[in-house]
């Protein structure tokens, strides 16, 4: 109750900063100004730069695509407007002090064309960043680029925008998870295909989308958050056009690098070829998530890091093709294939202390994994529009992944009795197809806002699993005078079978019922089946002769089921185009049931979850807005949570499911405040959230007395919750040459767990800042200055009280330098340094630097040679570190990465334009 409190003064403490800020302009007198451009037949021209000009004001607004302006807040008298565009002549207008009242409608202005330059006109640069709502465009003509740069290093420039070296796309603080090309996927969606392909100067402009889906506003029920998409709009004169690039390189260290692409755009028809093969930890496709295959998530903190933030050695060999076209004049199809062969080495030592009262359990591990992963994913889009505009779209997925794995490792393990010394190897495949099916049918009708949507959607996943396990070690106990040896060893064949299938149904109408308010009624149905086969064969024992002894006490066959289903209405309240409200209410019932037919024992759960949705929209101005919204949410436990079996196939950590685990329930709240100044290029963010979950999933973990053996299982409790809070502002400084960009974010989370029946609560705060400065000047030099800092501290109280506080600094800084038209030399160098982590390992301070020369040739540069030395001071190697506090534990990892290497590239741009009729 006392969070609830701490929201509700929140809410109410934004009511009234919003308020007072209308109240406190309302006193102010001002001036508006609108009216609307034609060309000399009449028509309203989008795009006109209007420059107003006063004793107090000087404001630059741009035309609609009605043609329409608005100047507000105008104080001041002599008021002079120019407008002007690009292949128009320039018109001004004066308005005489006895015509200015609080609101003037300016007749039409008409923009005459012209044809040539008239000496000392002055034309007004192109708008570079345009706010809209969701939509924040950058004008791409309005920045420079070095000549045939592609979209990636293009996208480093545009203000509140940054690129990790891993290639990981951050626009305002969060990751892109898409892009588009003209409203298309590009490549099935994947980020990297398109940035490190496209070139920069065929694109007109770049839309950053806060998006949930096509028919996102069909939908008064989600209790997701909007994901960035990058869309880009190609120039009139490059929609039909063919390109490709080619990429050799060798270098130091057996380092190599080869790359082709081939893609033709022709008027909506698309084709894309792309493949790679490397080991320099280049990956071609993100399959798009930023994250890649199998790595950590990455935050905004390590943009600047001039690290390789791959753990391991790798190879990695890539194929693709995207395919993109309208079968009829209403039908739009896209598909795409994309294959991935990874094959990773890892070494590595980690340490993980677990505290219980009076003993420390301490593990030790010095490992290597090898990992071969194959990665096929094929997906296919069909929109289809009806003559009476109903839609119909059909979205299949499918992906196979193979891996094999080989892990080794020496351990060593120590409590305050006990000490064992030992081995651990797991040689593991699987095998796991999967097939998403997602089915939308979308009714149009006459009258005005009335909408029926309907969708289905199902999930097929399997997995097979094949795993060999060997475990030993010698134990010591010194418990008594003379210390007591001990041999223990244990190998395990598992087999296992997994299989999860789901199917969805939704159904929404909507119907407006006065002239500002809808309501919308939605039914959801949703049913998860999962099951699981174990077997567990002893390769130690034998009963005859080629037979095998299974252990049936760790073999299983399991079934379980999950039913959700909601039913609700949601009153949607839109009184004018600035506001925009909504509260609604949903009836969630949920059953788990799960079987043990050997046992034939059954598990049931069922709960009603009652379900408030709110939240509003206002528009402050036409350059700021701010939301609140409220949604609660189910989530099901995992096969691992509620597996019966006991796992001991890791002899000193043993995992038992729970069948009786219960649904998580969610309830978030957040709000969002955005602003941004045309005139002056900023944009300012900031947003909270307040998380708070009934029946948490936590860990409930035991120590065996007189021994290093821990057990974990699983539990629902209360209590958990989280906060967190962010904010972002961009701006020019002096001029548009100089771009600051100031970020941060704080998180605190009240986790919850379980030790020898005791509970614990573990509270971290995790406080990070970044500022970054980017300079330009001409097309001669280019730099960068970054500062980042880390603040991770993690306190648990049982068994005692405990504070660990982690820092981290880094600073870096990049330059490029142009010189001439043919040559271009480039440095960048990032310092780190940590302290306050308990592994020596982790408070490392490395130094980064890298450095290439570029030389350009043959016609229009399509020739690039690259001479590059990466990781100068041979540092890289020692950054694959890892930290992570939960519960009593306390893991800290180290793997290792590239070293330093040199290398020379040559790389090819291949063009074809349509012949001129």
């Amino acid at each position: 109750m006392r969070h609830y409190r701490h929201l509700i003064f929140l809410i109410a403490t934004l009511f009234f900063i919003g308020w007072s800020s209308i109240g406190a302009k309302a006193q102010t007198e001002s001036r508006q100004i609108q009216g609307f451009v034609v060309d000399t037949a009449g028509t309203r021209l989008k795009g006109v730069t209007i420059r107003l000009t006063s004793t107090e004001d000087t404001v630059t607004v741009v035309t609609s695509n009605a043609g329409y302006y608005r100047v507000k807040d105008i104080e001041g008298t002599d008021i002079r407007i120019s407008y002007s565009m690009l292949g128009y002549q320039i018109v001004n207008r004066t308005l005489s002090p006895q015509n200015l009242s609080s609101f003037i409608v300016m007749p039409n202005v008409m923009l005459k064309p012209q044809s040539s330059l008239i000496e000392g006109v002055y034309i007004v640069k192109t708008v570079p960043v345009v706010y809209a709502g969701d939509t924040i465009q950058y004008n791409m003509d309005a920045f420079t680029f070095r000549a045939n740069s592609l979209l990636e290093e293009a996208l480093k420039q545009l203000p509140g925008i940054q690129v990790s070296r891993d290639g990981t796309v951050y626009a305002q603080g969060k990751p892109i998870s898409s892009v588009r090309v003209d409203g298309r996927k590009f490549f099935g969606g994947d980020v990297l295909t398109a940035t490190r392909n496209l070139p920069a100067d065929f694109i007109k402009s770049i839309q950053i989308l806060n998006h949930r889906d096509d028919h996102a506003i069909d939908r008064g029920f989600t209790a997701e958050d909007p994901e960035k998409i990058l869309n880009i709009v190609l120039k009139d004169d490059r929609k039909r056009i063919s390109f490709g690039q080619l990429t050799g390189g060798v270098g130091t260290r057996e380092r190599y690098i080869g790359s082709a692409g081939f893609n033709r755009f022709d008027d909506g028809q698309e084709f894309s070829l792309v493949g790679s093969i490397n080991n320099t930890n280049t990956s071609l496709f993100s399959f798009g998530s930023p994250t890649g295959m199998g790595e950590r998530e990455k935050s905004l903190f390590d943009v600047n890091d001039f690290v390789d933030p791959t753990d391991g050695l790798n190879n990695i060999k890539s194929l693709g093709f995207s395919f993109s076209d309208n079968l009829a004049e209403h039908t739009q199809l896209n598909a795409s294939y994309s294959f991935t062969r990874k094959k990773n080495v890892t070494e590595g030592n980690s340490i993980l202390s677990s505290d219980y009262v009076g003993n420390r359990i301490r593990n030790k591990e010095d490992y290597v994994i090898n990992n071969n992963d194959n990665f096929h994913r094929l997906t296919a889009e069909l929109k289809h529009r009806f003559k009476n505009h109903d839609i119909l779209e059909v979205k299949p997925v499918f992906s196979y992944n193979e891996v094999s794995v080989w892990n080794k490792r020496d351990r060593l393990t120590k409590s305050n009795q006990i000490t064992n010394d030992g081995k651990y190897q797991d040689s593991s495949s699987h095998k796991n197809p999967n097939l998403d099916l997602d089915i939308l049918y979308a009714k149009a009708f006459k009258k005005p806002g009335r909408k029926l949507l309907g969708s289905v959607s199902f999930n097929f996943n399997s997995q097979r699993k094949l795993e060999d396990v060997w475990d030993y070690y010698v134990s010591v106990d010194s418990t008594p005078v003379d210390p007591i040896r001990s041999r223990f060893e244990q190998r395990y064949f598992i087999q296992q079978r997994n299989g999860t299938d789901g199917a969805s149904v939704s159904l929404s109408f909507v119907e407006p019922f006065s002239e500002y308010s809808t309501l919308e009624f939605l039914y959801n149905y949703e049913i998860t089946d999962m099951t699981t086969q174990r077997i567990v064969e002893d390769k130690l024992k034998f009963t005859e002769p080629d037979n095998f002894f299974y252990v049936d006490s760790l073999g299983v066959n399991y079934n379980y089921r999950f039913r959700n289903s909601r039913m609700g209405l949601n009153y949607q309240y839109t009184p004018n185009k600035t506001f925009k409200a909504n509260i609604g209410f949903a009836v969630q019932p949920v059953r788990l049931t799960s079987f043990l037919p050997r046992e034939d024992m059954q598990y049931t759960y069922e709960n009603v979850n009652l379900v408030p949705t709110a939240g509003f929209k206002w528009r402050l101005n036409d350059e700021a807005d701010w939301s609140v919204d409220y949604v609660g949410k189910n989530n099901q436990p995992n096969l691992l949570h509620i597996i019966p079996i006991r796992d001991n196939s890791n002899s000193q950590n043993i995992i038992i499911g729970n069948p009786e685990l219960k649904a998580e329930f969610s309830n978030r709240i957040s709000t969002t405040l955005r602003k941004f100044v045309t005139s002056r290029g900023q944009y300012f963010e900031t947003n909270f959230a307040y998380n708070y979950v009934v029946n948490k999933i936590v860990s409930d973990k035991k120590a065996f007395f007189g021994s290093t053996i821990q057990e974990t299982t699983f539990k629902n409790t209360d209590g958990y919750y989280d906060i967190k809070w962010y904010y972002l502002f961009n701006t020019p400084l002096f001029n548009e040459n100089v771009q600051l960009d100031i970020s941060g974010n704080v998180d605190y989370y009240n986790n919850l767990s379980y030790i020898n029946d005791q509970r614990n609560t573990t509270r971290q705060f995790i406080y990070s800042q970044s500022t970054q400065l980017r300079y330009t000047w001409s097309d001669y030099f280019e730099s960068m200055f970054n500062a980042n800092y880390l603040l991770n501290s993690a306190s648990y109280t049982w068994p005692v009280s405990t504070n660990i506080t982690g820092h981290s600094l880094l600073a870096s800084a990049a330059t490029k330098s142009y010189l001439g038209e043919y040559v271009t030399l480039g440095a960048e160098m990032s310092q780190r340094f940590n302290s306050g982590y308990a592994s020596s390992f982790m408070n490392i301070n490395p130094t980064i630097i890298n450095a290439y020369l570029e030389f350009s040739f043959l016609h229009n540069k399509r020739a690039l040679l690259r001479f590059q030395g990466f990781d100068l001071l041979d540092q890289n190697k020692n950054m694959g570190t890892y930290s992570e506090y939960i519960g009593n534990d306390i893991y800290e990892a180290r793997n290792n990465r590239l070293g330093r290497y040199f290398m020379v590239t040559l790389n090819m741009r291949l063009q074809k334009y349509p012949k001129k009729k």
